[in-house]
């Protein structure tokens, strides 16, 4: 049975255009992933992915995942709650286009829900621009989560471009 999908892209061109959102209490901290660790990665895309049909890597072999996390031009950032793993995204710096994406961005089930995707993208955001790039672009669609449209148009992200899928 096929499904029909929705994909939007969006984008952000400056710093001054993001709508902050710093909501998430004192227990929460944001860290990069230095030295890299494929197996945060791999935790994260598995079990924020499996609600929202993430499967592209999930046919990945240990090695593919380390090249691809080990790449200088990849970054991790985790979120915590005190010491417990709430969330995580993935910034990739596209030299040549002078432009970061958003690969991934999500959190976990059990922190879903309560306002905190709008901490996590904006700083992924506020990340993004450290880099002193042109724009920030992600692409989400209809099988993310509900409110995840939304809360890239509220950090001030604007949709560049649409396409309906069937899968």
């Amino acid at each position: 049975m096929s499904k029909k999908i929705e994909r939007n892209y969006l984008e952000i061109k400056s710093i001054e255009d993001l709508k902050y959102n710093n909501n998430a209490s004192k227990d929460y901290s944001l860290e990069i992933v230095f030295p890299a660790d494929f197996q945060l990665n791999k935790f994260f895309y598995k079990n924020i992915g499996k609600d929202h049909r993430w499967v592209d890597r999930l046919v990945w072999s240990d090695e593919q995942w380390i090249e691809y996390t080990s790449d200088k031009k990849v970054k991790t950032y985790i979120v915590k709650k005190n010491n417990d793993l709430a969330g995580y995204f993935e910034l990739i710096f596209h030299e040549y286009q002078n432009e970061v994406e958003i690969a991934y961005l999500g959190l976990l089930p059990e922190y879903q829900n309560q306002n905190l995707g709008s901490y996590l993208l904006s700083s992924a955001i506020k990340k993004s621009f450290l880099k002193k790039i042109e724009r920030v672009w992600v692409h989400t669609c209809s099988l993310d989560h509900k409110n995840a449209l939304n809360n890239y148009i509220s950090r001030g992200m604007k949709i560049f471009k649409k396409e309906s899928l069937i899968i």
